[in-house]
């Protein structure tokens, strides 16, 4: 059994008895939803720190070309993360929608 799996099922064993179907739908989809933000997270954390290390080693290579570098940096991180926010209106569009 995988960790998600591990967990759904976990996570499925905390319903109260006396759940109603409402109840327990709203309990999946909050599960369902944090599970969809964690995973899309993932990609833009890895992306943005390999864009800064190796942002990092080029600027300690050629000092000269640093505000460049900078820069180009800083806009790789800003379309890496726009990645997260989708995950994260993902997330939202899953619990109340």
């Amino acid at each position: 059994m995988n960790s998600i799996s591990t967990a759904v099922h976990t996570i499925s064993q905390a319903f109260p008895e006396g759940a109603t179907a409402a109840e327990a739908k709203g309990i999946a989809a909050a599960t369902n939803a944090g599970l969809a933000y964690g995973l899309a997270a993932i990609g833009p954390a890895i992306g943005i720190g390999y864009l800064v290390g190796q942002s990092v080693q080029a600027m300690a290579r050629q000092p000269e070309a640093a505000g460049q570098v900078q820069t180009t940096m800083f806009l790789g991180i800003a379309f890496t993360e726009a990645l997260a926010l989708i995950g994260f209106v993902v997330f939202i569009l899953l619990k109340f929608v």
